[in-house]
Parts: structure tokens; C-alpha cells; sequence
């Protein structure tokens, strides 16, 4: 059984999406322990893969018994190994966690709603494990399309901000299948591998190089890197609130994830790094993202929109910190991968129990929060630290990974930047904090004891509290995480080993 693992991975969920959307015709009931069930088996054959990575070295996966280069092979080794139970992991918390809020905003679309929500989970891990370029992108449209019908499902501006997504998620995907077309003219083969033992063999690079900055286009469109981010504020801040504390976390950082797989997989970092002579560029981009990302995360006046600008800072950190092109910032940029989903996952989920209590999300509403909502602030606090930096959550170290590689690298704007962008995060979420927990009281000191416990339902609470422990669980870990997990994928590449 363990030996169809990376099927399971993508097939259970699959089918599942097609079971819950009949269960929602029958019996609305059965749409939630169905979707449950099927992550729940995601997470277990991810597991079971991670600890068959460890043990033996990368699973090679031939579906349907084909051979690459003709058949589609799938590829699990110690970066996306990791990656899949971060995807399985941050879907079953936010689906056991928006469980109720969904039964109320998708009365009668439940079926419909998890099926796109397993539609998109399963897009998801399809393209982290995939060793076919080609099929990458067939699984990126998957993803993307039912990420845009679960972002619209909401109705109003959700609508609008959707479409937009879904123009500049197309221009993105087209951009990415130009490029592999490219490589597929030069090389004749989709299976990544192959393309890899190929390319040094071609006498004209010059083919190979308009392929990867089409590729890169297309991918900094889809991970939303500025002045690409224009989608991604409007989208996040309008969607339903299941849909966006789902795909906030996951969407930007599993394209940064195929940034990276291209370059260590394809490409090869020397090409990507040195030849192609633009990491110079890319570097200066992020740290306009992060700054420009702050400035604006500063001008808000809603926690949605707010944590929504923090992750075009964030997407900046990752793409710096990985084209800064040595083993201290790579392994950041890998690190931060994981620590920003759940970092996103937790404040996200957070702000869903407000709007669920109070129906709002403009900072002039958070009065007395600290008291109405103790637990849900609490876990709050905690991913505001995490993205703040503050040890000894998991946000700290991979900030630490990430300025080691600027100063390694010699690039102190990008060091300036990481720094300034964790002053303006103190800002942000102090301000959000002392609305929270000081104003109705310093003017209205009777109003403290009429201020009742309003606490978002159970079974929001207990997820966003595992959540909030995890962002300490990993930063306690960190450690562990880099030495067992991370460095084996990074440091073979970086040797041009991969």
C-alpha cells in the first residue's frame, strides 16, 4: 500500500471532489466528513512519503506503469516532500476550522463548495510532486480555476475581484506554457529530468534563455510579485472568508515553490544564477515589494486588506532571499515558505472568527476585542510575532536565514529592507493590538465589566489555537526543520548535484 502513496496523494482527493459535490445533491451532511476524510488520507500518505524520502532517497512514481519520458512520472524528494504536508496540513485546519461559517454563507452549495475546495488542494499537490513540465501546468490551471470560482463564490465585489484574478492568473499560466513550449522546441521532451540532461547538450542558448524568463514571468504574475500584485489585495480582502484563509496561504507560496523546482530541476542554478545575469534585478524587485508592500499594508484601514498587502511583503522575502543564490538565503527563502503559510493561515483564520463575531473587519470596530474574543486575539498575537519576527516563533528564523544571505551576499538594501519592513509589521499589528485591547476603556472605564465574552465557536477556536502552537512548535524546531528537511534539498542543488 505505502508504495501507491504518491497516487493516494492525488487521486483520493480527486475523486472525493466529485463524490461531495453528488453528497451535496443527497445529503448536504455528508459534503464535510467527506472532504475531511479524503485531506485526512493526503496528510497520512504524505507522511508516509516524507519518512520514505528519509530513508531511502527520492520516490519515483510511474503513473499507469508508463516510463518517462512518455509516460508522467511523479517526483518526491526532500523539498516537496515537506511541501505536501504543509499543503494537506494548512487545508484540514482551515476546512475543520471555516466549517461553520461555510454552512452559513454556502447554504445550499455546500457540495459545490468542497468540491472546488478538494478540486484546488488537489491542483495544488499535484504540481509540487509532478516531474512533467507540461503536466505542471495542466495542474496550475486545475488549482487556478476552481481557486477562482471558490474566491467568487462569495457574491459582490467578490465577483469583480475574482474576474480580475482570473485575467491576470491566465496571462500568468500563458506566459509559463510560452516558456515550456519553448523548451519542448528545443529539447522535444516535457519530462523534467530529461529537459534537464538535455539542455547542457544544446549549442544554442539563446532559446533556453527566452524560455526561462517567459517561465519567470509567468510565475512572478502568479505569486503575486510587485508590480504583479495588483490582483491579489482586492481578491483576498472581497472573497469569503473559508475561500481566502485557504488560498491566501497556499496559492503565492506554491508558485515561489515552482520557481524553485525550475531552477534546481531544469535549469540548474549556475544557468539561472550566473548566465542569465538578471539576479541583480530580481533582488532589487523584491526589495521594492517589500517596501512598497509595507508602505501600503500601513495606509489600510481593514485586517483583511492589511494582512493581504503583508503578503506581497512576504512574497518579496522568499523571491530575494532565493535569487540571492547562496545556501543561507535559499534555505531561508525555503524555511519561510513553510513558516509563511501557517504564519498567513493563523492571522487569516483569525480575522475570519472576527468578521464572523462582529461582521466587521474595519479597525474601528476591533474595540474591546482582547475581552470579547480572548483566544481568538491570543492566537492572533502570536502569528503577528511570527510575521513581526519575534523569537521563538517560526517567523524569526527564517528571518534570520534571510538577512545571513543578504549579508553573505553583500546585498544590504535587501538586509535594510527585511529590517524596515519588521519596524512597519510592529506598527501594523501594535496598532491593531491597542485598538483591540485599550480603546473603549480609557474613556469608558464602566463599559469594561458590560463588554461580554463573544468568543467565535468551538471548533474555529481550537484550530486557530493549534495553528497559533505550530508557528512556536516549528520555530522551537527550526532547527530540525532546516538540518533534516530543508538543507539535503538545498545544498545538493546548489552543488549542481540535482
Amino acid at each position: 500500500m505505502s508504495s501507491q502513496f504518491p497516487a493516494f496523494i492525488i487521486v483520493v482527493p480527486l475523486l472525493a471532489a466529485l463524490l461531495v459535490n453528488i453528497a451535496g445533491w443527497i445529503r448536504q451532511s455528508l459534503c464535510f466528513p467527506t472532504a475531511v476524510a479524503a485531506l485526512a488520507v493526503s496528510i497520512f500518505s504524505a507522511v508516509g512519503l516524507m519518512g520514505q524520502v528519509m530513508e531511502n532517497g527520492d520516490v519515483i512514481y510511474r503513473m499507469a506503469g508508463w516510463e518517462p519520458p512518455w509516460g508522467i512520472a511523479l517526483h518526491i524528494d526532500h523539498l516537496n516532500g515537506i511541501i505536501l504536508i504543509l499543503i494537506s496540513l494548512a487545508a484540514l485546519i482551515n476546512m475543520i476550522a471555516t466549517r461553520s461559517s461555510a454552512e452559513q454563507q454556502f447554504t445550499n452549495r455546500l457540495g459545490v463548495f468542497y468540491g472546488l475546495y478538494l478540486l484546488f488542494v488537489t491542483g495544488l499537490m499535484g504540481i509540487v510532486i509532478t516531474g512533467d513540465a507540461f503536466n505542471l501546468y495542466v495542474l496550475l490551471e486545475i488549482s487556478s480555476l476552481s481557486g477562482y470560482a471558490l474566491l467568487g463564490m462569495g457574491g459582490g465585489r467578490a465577483t469583480v475581484s475574482s474576474l480580475h484574478y482570473l485575467f491576470m492568473g491566465t496571462i500568468g499560466a500563458s506566459f509559463y506554457l510560452l516558456g515550456i513550449g519553448y523548451l519542448y522546441i528545443v529539447t522535444g521532451s516535457l519530462n523534467m529530468v530529461d529537459i534537464a540532461g538535455i539542455l547542457p547538450t544544446i549549442q544554442n542558448p539563446s532559446l533556453i534563455k527566452v524560455s526561462f524568463i517567459l517561465c519567470m514571468i509567468g510565475l512572478f504574475i502568479k505569486m503575486a510579485l510587485f508590480p504583479l500584485h495588483t490582483w491579489l489585495p482586492n481578491v483576498y480582502s472581497h472573497a469569503p472568508n473559508p475561500a481566502a484563509s485557504l488560498i491566501a496561504p497556499l496559492t503565492t507560496k506554491v508558485m515561489i515553490y515552482v520557481m524553485i523546482r525550475l531552477i534546481f530541476s531544469i535549469y540548474q542554478p549556475d544557468f539561472a544564477f550566473i548566465q542569465m545575469d538578471i539576479a541583480g534585478l530580481i533582488q532589487w524587485l523584491a526589495v521594492i515589494a517589500i517596501i512598497a508592500g509595507s508602505i501600503m499594508a500601513y495606509k489600510q484601514e481593514r485586517l483583511k486588506r492589511m494582512l493581504a498587502y503583508i503578503i506581497v511583503v512576504e512574497v518579496g522575502y522568499m523571491v530575494g532571499g532565493f535569487w540571492l543564490g547562496n545556501a543561507a538565503g535559499i534555505t531561508g527563502a525555503v524555511l519561510h515558505i513553510l513558516n509563511d503559510a501557517m504564519m498567513t493561515l493563523c492571522v487569516f483564520l483569525a480575522a475570519g472568527a472576527v468578521i464572523s463575531q462582529t461582521q466587521f473587519d474595519e479597525f474601528k470596530h476591533l474595540q474591546g476585542l482582547f475581552v470579547k474574543m480572548p483566544f481568538t486575539m491570543i492566537a492572533f498575537v502570536v502569528g503577528a510575532l511570527s510575521i513581526i519576527g519575534v523569537p521563538p516563533t517560526c517567523g524569526f528564523f527564517s528571518k534570520w536565514y534571510l538577512i545571513s544571505g543578504g549579508i553573505n551576499a553583500g546585498h544590504y538594501g535587501f538586509v535594510a529592507a527585511l529590517i524596515i519592513s519588521s519596524l512597519v509589521n510592529v506598527l501594523l499589528f501594535f496598532k491593531v493590538i491597542e485598538i483591540g485591547y485599550f480603546e473603549p476603556f480609557e474613556s469608558h472605564h464602566h463599559q469594561q465589566t458590560e463588554i461580554a465574552i463573544q468568543e467565535a465557536p468551538l471548533d474555529m477556536v481550537v484550530p486557530l489555537m493549534v495553528t497559533a502552537g505550530l508557528l512556536i512548535a516549528m520555530g522551537l524546531y527550526a532547527h530540525t526543520l532546516v538540518t533534516r528537511f530543508i538543507e539535503p534539498a538545498v545544498l545538493p542543488a546548489l552543488m549542481g548535484g540535482l
